[in-house]
């Protein structure tokens, strides 16, 4: 999965993630040695841009039921006016083509627009980040899909302004590894970003006695860490901050959390590889989840909220109960105080 777990255990420092990336590396390339199921991701990938092979003219469907415009920055260089935007929000395959993860694009979008914040995105001009083809070891994909990116990016001049992202594997690429290629990018996690906005006071949420949302009667949230945010890049106390800003909840930790988070099984391409041995991972975070009691399990990332979703629905029909997974951002997005402005002034482009 490269959660890094290994890494953050081996008492002799032995870096066991790179290895596996190279072997899978050579297998994949030298070889043509791997799992027949990747055979669909690497192929969209390579030909849409994306593991699911939607087309491009789709990745901006998640904004339907929105009621403002979520513009292009090609609409906005365009019109001259590029240089009204604060944030490139980076919206990711999952959150553009998965339908839960579109709800949880749409109350991002919602949180930016409550708080005033200019945001366009790249719509059709976006393609996947080649997270999950370098994992997976295809690493020619990895680099058409880098490079393109980086040349886009720089095209429309965010190097020089801030991209937010609620995809920690979007995030860590091109924060941590874009850089190989010469695209040196701002990006911030929408985790710290809603952190942010909380503390200066440009997102407000409602009293205790006026929220109700998604969160339910018993206020009990249970947090996962995603292992890419938690392990690899040291953001902790950001997503709890933000549930923290959430009137009445609870949250109750799980027994592995924070750095020693258990993964979600999703990492390192096994998105859209099958478990055929033991225990599947997703099943194993879940029971720690319902152990904790919370109605509630709240993610920050597009591939968590999918495992723990599908993990809580599996143990449901097994056991009963109702369980549900939400972001952070979906969270908050309920529990905003009506009264905020949007504060928005970028035009209706025709």
């Amino acid at each position: 999965m490269t959660c890094g777990a290994c890494v953050e255990a081996c008492p002799v420092l032995i870096e066991h993630v790179d290895k596996i990336v190279g072997f899978r590396r050579n297998l994949v390339l030298e070889d043509s040695r791997f799992p027949s199921e990747l055979t669909g991701a690497f192929r969209n990938m390579e030909t849409a841009g994306n593991p699911w092979g939607q087309a491009r003219s789709t990745r901006t469907d998640w904004t339907t039921g929105l009621d403002f415009e979520v513009p292009t920055v090609a609409d906005l260089a365009a019109a001259g006016q590029l240089d009204k935007i604060e944030v490139l929000y980076w919206v990711g395959c999952a959150a553009a083509f998965d339908e839960r993860n579109r709800k949880v694009a749409r109350a991002f979008a919602r949180c930016l627009n409550a708080a005033g914040v200019q945001f366009a995105i790249l719509g059709q001009e976006e393609s996947c980040t080649g997270d999950p083809a370098r994992r997976m070891g295809n690493e020619y994909v990895y680099q058409i899909l880098a490079g393109g990116n980086i040349e886009t990016l720089n095209r429309y001049g965010m190097a020089e302004r801030t991209i937010v992202t609620a995809c920690p594997h979007c995030f860590n690429t091109i924060a941590n590894e874009y850089g190989q290629l010469g695209g040196r990018f701002d990006i911030v996690h929408h985790s710290v970003y809603l952190q942010e906005l909380l503390a200066s006071g440009r997102l407000r949420t409602a009293e205790a006695d006026g929220v109700g949302g998604s969160v339910g009667p018993s206020r009990s949230v249970t947090f996962h860490d995603s292992c890419y945010m938690a392990r690899y890049n040291n953001v902790i106390a950001a997503p709890r901050d933000v549930l923290g800003s959430v009137a009445g909840v609870e949250l109750r930790e799980m027994e592995r959390s924070g750095k020693n988070s258990f993964c979600c099984g999703a990492g390192g391409g096994r998105m859209w590889m099958e478990e055929t041995r033991g225990t599947r991972i997703n099943a194993e975070r879940t029971r720690q989840a319902l152990a904790t009691g919370a109605a509630v399990v709240a993610t920050n990332c597009p591939f968590c909220m999918t495992m723990m979703k599908d993990g809580l629905a599996e143990a449901e029909s097994n056991a009963g109960g109702t369980v549900s997974a939400a972001d952070i951002a979906e969270l908050l997005a309920d529990s905003l105080a009506p009264a905020v402005p949007s504060g928005r002034q970028l035009p209706v482009l025709q």
